[in-house]
């Protein structure tokens, strides 16, 4: 007779046998690979560069962005050598491919503030002066266009973008063409401007930034090509959801001070909220449109970037996580 039947114990994570895709470096590690040159940055820089919110420091710029800027770099001088490699054997390829970088993560989270900062560090090396900063918002549908579709509601999720022209502008870009051109979002106007557009002429680098840059659609899109696929180098801005919904409504209340108190404002019937109706509004439109759209669509791409910065509560990288297989 057959024996009680045997149950196979649950497989233990910690024996998983396939290598860890992923090097963990906090921040002390990560920031003894800055470069030996100084951060060729001051104060009164930052505070050109930095966000609404943003705590950003000499000290954070020096530890963990002038270190990345170095790593970019590197990348960008072997990912040029063999784009050469590549010209040289066939014969009919640009000399010069631009190094795309794609900055992704939730609203809030500092992806803007990053990106400017990275495109100043990166124009400072001088093998690549040539940096320009592109954001998606551009790419946004126009508000018109979004009402007829009964999406206003959804701004900022995949459906709300205009994702064959930003693969075009990508795609222009990539190929080495003479010009590449991309509209402009206002975000005083919560739109995008019609007839602004910003000329992009075969830079050495182009830093994309936006929510979605990292998203690969649904199995029915096997085959199809992405914003993706045109990135050499993908970061991603990281943190827990708690802490960025609290500087979501932390920045919603700086923004009644500033922005939203220009009358032509989208936002500026907010701009005379006091703090708890400010809180108030802001914590129902992360909850009805951040926060779900942070959870469906933005999170999941996460673990498909390069680098990953993780973000503690005070704004300051509590470690990095770089890619290395």
């Amino acid at each position: 007779m057959d024996g009680p039947a045997r149950h196979d114990p649950a497989p233990d994570p910690s024996h998983d046998p396939r290598p860890e895709p992923w090097v963990v470096l906090p921040r002390e590690d990560w920031a003894r690979l800055a470069p030996s040159v100084p951060l060729p940055l001051d104060e009164d820089d930052l505070a050109d560069l930095r966000g609404i919110n943003e705590h950003l420091s000499l000290d954070e710029a020096a530890q963990i962005h002038h270190p990345l800027s170095r790593l970019l770099s590197l990348y960008v001088g072997a990912t040029q050598g063999l784009h050469r490699a590549t010209a040289t054997f066939l014969g009919d390829l640009p000399e010069k491919v631009p190094f795309v970088i794609g900055v992704a993560g939730s609203v809030a989270v500092g992806k803007s503030t990053t990106a400017r900062l990275l495109q100043t560090l990166l124009s400072r090396w001088p093998d690549h002066p040539r940096v320009e900063l592109v954001t998606t918002d551009g790419f946004l549908l126009p508000n018109a266009e979004l009402e007829r579709r009964g999406i206003l509601d959804r701004k900022g999720f995949p459906e709300s973008y205009d994702t064959g022209a930003l693969l075009s502008f990508v795609a222009a870009v990539k190929s080495g063409a003479a010009e590449a051109r991309a509209p402009v979002y206002s975000h005083l106007l919560y739109d995008v401007v019609p007839g602004e557009e910003v000329v992009i002429r075969q830079p050495d680098v182009l830093i994309l930034e936006g929510l979605n840059v990292l998203q690969t659609g649904t199995a029915v899109d096997v085959g199809s090509t992405f914003v993706s696929d045109y990135f050499d180098f993908a970061i991603y801005l990281d943190a827990a959801v708690h802490d960025i919904r609290r500087w979501y409504v932390e920045r919603f209340r700086a923004l009644r001070a500033t922005a939203f108190a220009d009358p032509r404002s989208y936002f500026h019937r907010h701009a005379a909220l006091s703090d708890e109706e400010a809180d108030e509004t802001a914590g129902r439109i992360w909850d009805a449109i951040n926060g779900p759209n942070l959870a469906a669509n933005i999170l999941p791409t996460r673990s498909r970037a390069d680098l990953i910065l993780r973000k503690g509560p005070d704004h300051r990288v509590d470690h990095v996580r770089l890619r290395r297989l």
